[in-house]
């Protein structure tokens, strides 16, 4: 009994000792937080109020710089926000470009021309009604397409995540993780694309006319037989979802640019970026408040390994009830600034010196 005892508080003694090793090799600096408090700071998020509402705080301070790259060539100035310390927390970031990746999460091709539509008379997909689709189109156009063309070129990676498992046509349409398409393969994938994105009928069910209510609970009745929300067989057609859903007409796709498929996990993803020497992501796309921060390039994987910036103006909330997005992404940008860093566009620059 002594014995193995002895043994197992060696095996302990051993597994401590490895561990404190391994992070001994890691540098490591001790960082000073300072908060020095902020004088008519100007409202944050307020290059594109048409989309996105500014963000005022009664108090802002300034930290000390957080990321500082050995040879840095990117400025990131990001924020956060802490209850504890009563007020948004503002700091510079100098990172190296050739160690960052721009991620867009799910710019769905729908309503964009490229064949896959929003279903009548009461389909819904993405932001859920052409309408809003359509703004969240624009958004893209003049908000997110400019930032991946400045950023391409001076990051390691610019990447895309969608729905659906790997399929044949996407694998040849877009680079992906272990193949790249040659431009012949890219014309031909992009024919069938079009041939399948245009053989669905993009029809369903009107909306039902009437509802078997109860005496008791005729609101739970209702709402049960009357979502607020459906995208099923019933009102999108059958086979809606069974398709290769593409990038958004509205991005400039380049050849090196990378398909991310949901469907395969977090997994290969963070394997990729690491093979590809990737420490930081400066994070875009859609829904801020679903897929942006869920789903498999979503911040709650990606900030468990990277260093996670999220552009606060390159992505937008869903927004029921609303004629507009701006309010909707105000507030879940600035919940997830409890634990995330927050960056806007104009925050993104080439570091001169």
């Amino acid at each position: 009994m002594t014995a193995n005892l002895t043994a197992s508080k060696l095996c302990i003694i051993v597994v401590l000792l490895a561990t404190q090793l391994a992070t001994a090799d890691e540098p490591t600096r001790v960082y000073h937080n300072r908060l020095d408090l902020l004088k008519d700071a100007t409202p944050l998020l307020n290059d594109y109020p048409e989309f996105v509402q500014p963000i005022e705080e009664v108090r802002r301070y300034e930290a000390p710089i957080l990321v500082n790259d050995d040879g840095a060539d990117l400025s990131v100035r990001a924020w956060r926000f802490s209850y504890n310390a009563r007020g948004i927390i503002e700091m510079p970031n100098r990172l190296r470009a050739d160690k960052t990746a721009v991620i867009m999460v799910h710019p769905w091709g729908i309503d964009d021309g490229q064949g896959w539509k929003t279903p009548e008379p009461a389909g819904a997909c993405d932001f859920c009604t052409p309408t809003k689709n359509h703004l969240a189109a624009e958004h893209t156009r003049k908000v997110i397409d400019p930032f991946l063309q400045k950023m391409r070129g001076n990051v390691s990676l610019i990447m895309y995540s969608l729905i659906a498992p790997p399929d044949p046509i996407r694998k040849k349409m877009y680079r992906t993780f272990d193949y790249t398409p040659t431009d012949k393969e890219r014309a031909e994938a992009k024919k069938l694309l079009t041939a399948k994105l245009q053989s669905l009928p993009y029809k369903g069910e009107p909306l039902v006319k009437e509802l078997t209510l109860s005496k008791e609970r005729p609101v739970i009745d209702y709402f049960r037989q009357f979502p607020g929300l459906s995208a099923r067989d019933r009102y999108n057609g059958k086979g809606f979802w069974n398709v290769p859903v593409p990038v958004t007409a509205d991005v400039t796709v380049h050849p090196n640019d990378v398909l991310i498929f949901d469907q395969e996990g977090y997994e290969p993803l963070k394997k990729f970026l690491n093979k590809h020497g990737v420490r930081h992501v400066l994070l875009t796309g859609y829904a801020t408040d679903m897929c942006f921060c869920r789903t498999t390039a979503g911040y709650e994987n990606l900030s468990k390994d990277f260093n996670v910036f999220l552009v606060g103006d390159a992505t937008l909330a869903t927004f029921p009830a609303n004629n507009t997005p701006k309010y909707a992404t105000n507030a879940h940008i600035s919940f997830a600034s409890i634990d995330q860093l927050i960056t806007q566009v104009s925050w993104v620059k080439q570091i001169d010196d």
